[in-house]
């Protein structure tokens, strides 16, 4: 949705998926955010995956940057796009990276 918003150039579209967003970041993303932040994260470092822990950390400071932004300068195409980008490719590396390590070194038995 917020891709095609930003692609359109319209600012009634960009508008309404940047406030889509603002509006539901605090209960869709900040929670996942913190559950990681505070429960796999720490167990991930304490195994030595430092880059997985220090590329998470970061991918979610600029969500939340550009989240920041989105509720600020709902009409900014750029900002909306890099937001879309971005999200898609921090779950494809969740899914594919992040939770495949995080299961075979801390819970190997599943």
């Amino acid at each position: 949705m917020a891709r095609f918003a930003a692609d359109s150039g319209s600012p009634e579209a960009i508008g309404q998926a940047a406030r889509t967003i603002a509006e539901q970041f605090p209960r869709a993303l900040e929670p996942h955010f913190q559950d990681e932040e505070v429960g796999l994260l720490p167990q991930l470092a304490a195994v030595g995956q430092n880059a997985l822990v220090v590329r998470t950390l970061d991918e979610h400071a600029r969500l939340r940057e550009l989240n920041r932004k989105l509720a600020t300068e709902p009409t900014d195409a750029a900002t909306l796009l890099a937001f879309s980008t971005l999200l898609h490719d921090h779950v494809r590396f969740e899914e594919r990276e992040l939770f495949e390590i995080a299961q075979t070194l801390l819970y190997p038995e599943h």
